[in-house]
Parts: structure tokens; sequence; C-alpha cells
């Protein structure tokens, strides 16, 4: 078990960050206590667990953005990067492939929208006052990249687990193993020069460098050197751009989240589902149970409409519609378990939220998809490219069809609620397919059942379905549920396995920040992860 502090939530009263890494909290916390706003704080957090924590993200990824402003108003930004104009299914059916590999240079199909994320993020920020230079944003991820930073116990478990896939993919060894060709030991030290260049180059050239200069040229030179289909071209047609976001309403308030290609959907639909069980208490069966149903409905949902925004053929808010939700969710059984045959494939993201005393809420997620992503890196810059473009199809017929321009599905969602008792709630998980189901999890406990911050947050946690790229589709709970309620989900028709860790990384990493009707901050992030809150 771990400590009863590990439990605790970190309370402030002018900002709050929270991050699955310390270094990345603190980055943030640093721009607060120089007057920076929660979004300026948060882009120096992003930038540094790039740095940190590149076995979970990395500036080769993409992002999503909520942004909750002083009046009330929820932004929302999508930063998820398109096939390249080279990525179609007959250049891959050429290479007698029936599926886009997962690793190495044929994985790298999209651009990565993350950077161009955080230069539309920080147009907001000067709208609320933001006055932070982006040098001095970037500086502690510049300073963790030359100076070197400790591997994590995490890092240095995934790159041991990953090792034989990924040590031959270009630029990983180089980037990740030591000079014999052996995965580091956490508490290693390890520095990634070129990537420290890169940010140093885009602190005085601009974020859009990454795309439209040396920058983007260089990495472009290096994709096509590899063989990767994305071209400078691709680069340069980028950008970044702000849509509504989904939103739907509770008894305890309205909560938002992101619309297609995320599964922000599902994540909507679980909570609004569950809202309508009327369950009293947490930590039961029907909790649990509950939860757990509204899950299996939700993603059935999600499996027949999330695509590209540009390519939607469903409407959205009718899905969210009282009427909608109440008949799916009169459908859920408290006595059976649906049965369920299929899951999606997983990925490693960081959730990451930040706020301050102007009122500025911000939820953020930046995702390398698996773990190292592609396990490319690029010699000229340093950048670890994603594979998010993997969950393409290539079947011309498929709900996600592999097209040049076209945005892939994602997994990863931000959330962030506006409760009816004043309070503002930025929260989420990193995780695949278990990141709405931790969501649900921890504002069901937290919000509609009165559990503490980070109570809620470390209590044993389930998921059904794949996360971390593995192949298990069963229902698995940490070992510290109630034997009752382990019970009686077996009965009801649940095949479930218990995992071996009380605190498993396979249950993802999540974090909250929570604004109070008075001011105070208050934050909290996963025990089962390297990271923490840091307010001022």
């Amino acid at each position: 078990m771990l400590p009863a502090e590990a439990h605790e939530s970190t309370h402030a009263i002018r900002g709050m960050v929270a991050a699955p890494h310390h270094l990345a909290a603190e980055a943030g916390r640093e721009v607060l206590a120089e007057g920076g706003n929660a979004i300026e704080a948060m882009v120096a957090a992003a930038a540094a667990i790039a740095v940190v924590y590149p076995h979970m993200n990395h500036v080769g990824a993409d992002g999503f953005w909520l942004i909750r402003e002083p009046s009330g108003r929820v932004r929302y930004i999508e930063a998820c990067g398109f096939a390249g104009a080279r990525a179609t299914i007959p250049f891959y059916h050429d290479l007698g492939l029936g599926a886009v590999p997962t690793r190495g240079p044929l994985a790298v199909l999209t651009v990565p929208g993350a950077v161009d994320g955080w230069r539309l993020a920080l147009e907001a920020a000067r709208a609320h006052g933001g006055r932070i230079g982006l040098a001095r944003l970037l500086e502690p991820a510049i300073r963790h990249a030359r100076e070197g930073v400790a591997v994590s116990r995490s890092q240095a478990a995934l790159a041991a687990e990953k090792k034989a896939e990924l040590e031959a993919v270009p630029g990983f060894a180089d980037a990740f193993l030591d000079a014999d060709k052996a995965v580091p030991q956490p508490g290693t030290m390890q520095r990634q020069p070129r990537l420290a260049d890169t940010f140093d180059h885009l602190a005085r050239a601009g974020l859009a460098d990454f795309y439209r200069g040396d920058v983007g040229r260089e990495i472009a030179a290096d994709l096509e050197r590899i063989g990767s289909p994305v071209t400078r071209d691709d680069f340069q047609r980028y950008a970044a751009v702000e849509r509504a976001p989904l939103a739907v309403n509770l008894k305890c308030g309205r909560l938002f989240n992101a619309p297609p290609p995320t599964q922000g959907l599902a994540s909507l639909l679980i909570l609004a589902l569950f809202d309508r069980l009327a369950v009293k208490r947490a930590e039961s069966f029907e909790h649990v149970h509950g939860l757990i149903e509204a899950t299996k409905r939700a993603f059935m949902v999600r499996d027949t409409v999330v695509r590209d925004y540009d390519h939607l053929t469903h409407d959205l808010a009718a899905l969210l519609a009282p009427e909608a939700l109440d008949k799916r969710a009169a459908g859920i059984e408290m006595g059976r378990a649906l049965a369920w045959p299929q899951g999606k494939a997983g990925g490693d993201t960081v959730w990451l939220g930040a706020a301050d005393k102007s009122g500025l809420v911000v939820s953020y997620i930046q995702s390398i998809f698996f773990e190292f992503g592609s396990g490319c890196v690029l010699p000229s810059t340093g950048v670890l490219m994603q594979n998010r473009g993997s969950s393409f199809s290539l079947e011309p017929d498929a709900l996600n069809p592999l097209q040049p321009g076209r945005r892939p599905f994602h997994t990863l969602n931000p959330a962030l609620a506006v409760l009816a008792d004043g309070r503002v709630m930025a929260y989420g998980t990193m995780g695949g397919e278990g990141q709405p189901q931790t969501q649900s999890a921890v504002f069901s406990r937290h919000v509609l059942f009165g559990v503490p911050l980070g109570e809620a947050i470390a209590r044993p946690r389930w998921l059904l379905g794949r996360t971390w790229g593995d192949v298990e589709t069963r229902l698995r709970l940490e070992p510290r549920f109630d034997d009752e309620v382990v019970d009686r989900l077996r009965l009801v028709g649940h095949d479930l396995a218990l995992v071996p860790d009380a605190y498993s990384n396979t249950m993802g990493h999540a974090g909250a920040v929570v604004l109070h009707p008075a001011g105070r901050l208050e934050g909290a992030h996963d025990p089962r992860s390297d990271g923490g809150a840091a307010g001022i």
C-alpha cells in the first residue's frame, strides 16, 4: 500500500498545475509564480514533459485542449495532424502490407500537431493577460534536455519490455539505450542534446518554425531519408484549429469533452448514462457494474460514429440529447452483464491540468499513441515521432480508412466540468480505452459521492478493453476492491481478472485540478505515476 500522503491533494491560492512527472508540474508552477497564467503554465509543462517523460509523449505528438475562461466560455483546440500526401492505401498494399505498421518509419504517417496547438493556446493566453515570453516557457525543457534527466521507473520498465521491437528502429537506440545498447536503469541521467537545440531554436524563431521553418525542413528531410510518407509540404500545410467542444448536462452540472476524432463522446456518454442509474454509494457493486455497463454502451456508439470531424455522418448533439440518453440507459441491466466481444488498441499519453486565480482552468492531453510512439527519433532535431496513424484501416470502406489529409481516430480526450455548486474541474488520464473509464471512476467518486480528490484518484480502478498496446480485452480490476463486489461482478457475468499490482500502471495515470467558488485551488495526480501537483 502507498503512504496516506500519496492520496492527498495539494491546495493553493494563485495557481495550480498537475502532471504525471514532478519536473513538468514544477515547470508550470514556476511560470505561475512569475505571474504567468494557467495557459502559459500548461505550455511550459507540456514542453517539459516531452523531455522528462519521453516514453509517454514527445514533440512529435498530437494534443487536445479544453480551456475554461473566466467569463465561463469553454474553448477547445484540436491539435492532431492529418495523414501525409503519400500515405495512401495503395502505398501500403504495394509494400505487401495488410495493416499500417505500429513501429518504424512506415508508422510515421501523420503530421504531429501538438506544437501548433501550443501556438494557438498562447494566442488565447495573451488575450487573458499572458506576458511570459516563449523562451522562458521553453527554458525548463531546454535545460532538462541539455543537462539530462533521471530515467523514471516507468520509462525504464517500458523500454525493457519493448526493447526487442524498438532497438532496430531508426534513432531509438541512440536516444533511449546506453552505449552498450542496454536499457538504462531508473535514476540514470539521460540527455537529449539535439532536442535541446530544437527547443532553443523554436524559442528564438517561434513555434511556427516547427512546420514552416528550419526545424520543419530538417524534420521533413529526416522523414524522407528513413522512408516515411509525410512530406515537407504536409508540415507547411498543417495548422491546429478551434472547434466547439462537446457538452452534456448532468444533475451535478455541465460536462465538456473533445469532439471526434477523439473518443470524448464516449466519455460523456458513460457519465450521462450512469447519472440516470441513480446509484447511491461509491465502491458498491452498483457503482462499478453501472459504470462498466455504461462504458459498453458508450463504446458501441463510439465504434460506429467517431471518425475525422470533417467526415462525420451522425448528429452528435442528438446522441447526447436527454431522450436518447434515457432510452440507452434503460437498456442497462443491473443483474446481468452485457457480453463484450471486442476492443480497440491502446496507447500512451499524458494528461496535464492547470488553473489560476483569474478563473482560467485548462485540461490538456498530449500523446504519441504507443509507448515511445513509432520509435523513430530524428537525428537532426531529436524529435520522437508518434505512430497515431497506425489506427487507420487499409480497407477503403472502414469507418476510419487511410486517406491523405484525413485525421486518425484518437483515444485521448481531455475532460472539464462546470459544476452546479460553483466548482470547475479539469481532469483526465492516459491509458487508451481506459481513459473514459478512469475519467468516470474519478469523476463519480469525487463529484457524485464526495470522495476527497486525491483519494478518488488513488482508489482501485478497472479496465475493460485494451491499453498500453496489449491484446487483453477482458475486464481487469486492481486487487483492492471488496471481495463481495468482485464476487457479484462475476455472478452477473463479467469475465474478469485481478491484476497483480495494487496500483497498476495498466489503469493509467489520472489527475485533476479544481477551482473552488471562493478561489481556492486544489490539484492531485496519480500515485501510479511519477508526478504530482504543484501550486502557489
